[in-house]
């Protein structure tokens, strides 16, 4: 009886999930034109034996005597969703269960295992495409006395990150990237464009870095990431930093050594965790902005800026990368811009503003990438991604697969700087590692 009983609760059980239902085997449940044959009846609860004799006098949806014409206006015209005998009319389920009383609410839901790490970051997606585009600044020149002073971490917070973006300093830092970016806006790397003495200098010092990569030779380690002869590759750039400074800056300016050195050593990658991300980037940013302030160059170096320097300093980075296989800082995997970069992407969108036919999705042509990488900053990072990773595009860079459909040039560009704003500079976890001294002030 014990065993007859809990079969009894199981049916039953099972019977409220799923109800039991008719079907039948012959022939379709709409369009019949023939009589119904014997519907085949699926019982859940199969009747116990003191049972057994009630089921025998009212038997339920016998219809081996009298079967149903479904013509017959009697009927009920069948239907996939009923849970009524085709035939008779009969319930074929149980009742739905009771709703939840307020004495007893539905269980709380609880996820069976933690979200899969692979998702892409929580951003304010909807906030990124509402926030206006950031607009460029003329730099805010310092006049004499200066108070050059060495720069130190400030921000540690959230709030902090809200403070230097409402600040005079955050806003103008932010505009000065903006101007860059204009500066070179429909004209190719190979276009004439002024270059001051200051600025073949500082051409001059970027090759010496490269140069230095040819002399200090990876080491012999079996280790993916984080070659330790970049260390001392590091150490020598640390130790001659404040002369390659002094070899531009006027008499008057040589005291300002002590306040950018840091900013130009933080550069090109940390020596500690031999890694390099747009944290460093954003920091030689800072260090042209430095510049700019204390009027080393000016607003007409701006092209020259992009096109010849920041395009060396793209390519030592790249030999830094491969040479000394240099770790990701802060990456977002594939559902990150680039492992490393991101400003060559807001120039590169800029250089190919109003191009005749090359297009957003253009990337996806590799005549183009292989005849026009050398002369668009944006074109060069896609090939260089192809280079670098293998697979298919849209698998291992799914974000600048997901840019390739956007209509124009000029939207690439507005949005990738509102991406700019939102991903980094409102990052703590890369502004934290930035400087702030007497030229890009605390405020």
């Amino acid at each position: 009886m014990h065993k007859q009983g809990l079969v009894r609760d199981c049916a039953r059980y099972l019977a409220q999930l799923v109800g039991s239902y008719c079907r039948f085997p012959d022939e379709p449940m709409a369009g019949r034109n023939q009589r119904s044959k014997r519907p085949t009846f699926i019982h859940l609860n199969p009747p116990l034996p003191n049972e057994k004799e009630e089921m025998e006098e009212a038997p339920p949806h016998d219809h081996s005597n009298n079967s149903h014409d479904p013509q017959c206006p009697k009927s009920p015209t069948p239907s996939c969703n009923s849970s009524t005998c085709a035939n008779c009319g009969g319930p074929t389920a149980f009742p739905p269960p009771p709703s939840w009383s307020e004495v007893s609410p539905p269980p709380v839901y609880r996820p069976i295992r933690a979200p899969a790490i692979n998702l892409p970051p929580n951003a304010n997606t909807q906030a990124i495409i509402l926030a206006p585009v950031p607009q460029a600044q003329r730099v805010l020149p310092i006049s004499p006395p200066y108070h050059f002073q060495a720069p130190s971490k400030k921000i540690q917070s959230p709030d902090d990150i809200r403070r230097f973006h409402d600040s005079s300093s955050g806003k103008n830092f932010l505009g000065f990237v903006v101007a860059l970016s204009e500066s070179i806006r429909s004209r190719k790397i190979s276009d004439p464009c002024h270059q001051s003495p200051t600025v073949n200098t500082i051409l001059s010092l970027l090759q010496t870095l490269i140069q230095w990569v040819d002399e200090i030779p990876p080491a012999q380690q079996s280790a993916r990431y984080g070659n330790i002869s970049y260390r001392t590759w590091h150490e020598r750039l640390v130790d001659n930093s404040e002369s390659l400074m002094l070899q531009f800056l006027p008499d008057e300016l040589k005291a300002s050594v002590v306040e950018i050195v840091p900013y130009f050593t933080d550069s090109f990658g940390n020596s500690s965790r031999i890694d390099y991300g747009t944290g460093h980037e954003t920091n030689f940013a800072a260090w042209l902005h430095c510049l700019a302030r204390m009027g080393v160059v000016k607003e007409e170096d701006y092209q020259a800026l992009v096109a010849r320097v920041f395009v060396k300093y793209l390519e030592l980075m790249r030999k830094l990368q491969l040479v000394y296989c240099l770790e990701p800082a802060g990456s977002h995997g594939v559902w990150g811009l680039d492992d490393y970069h991101f400003l060559p992407f807001i120039f590169g969108s800029s250089q190919l503003i109003d191009h005749k036919y090359m297009k957003p999705k253009s990337i996806h042509n590799e005549d183009i990438l292989e005849n026009f990488s050398n002369e668009y900053l944006y074109l060069s990072c896609i090939a260089f991604i192809r280079k670098v990773k293998k697979g298919l595009f849209a698998e291992h860079s799914p974000l600048l697969d997901d840019i390739s459909g956007v209509p124009n040039w000029n939207k690439v560009n507005s949005g990738l700087l509102k991406m700019y704003k939102a991903e980094v500079l409102e990052k703590v976890p890369i502004m934290q590692h930035f400087l702030f001294g007497w030229l890009i002030k605390w405020e």
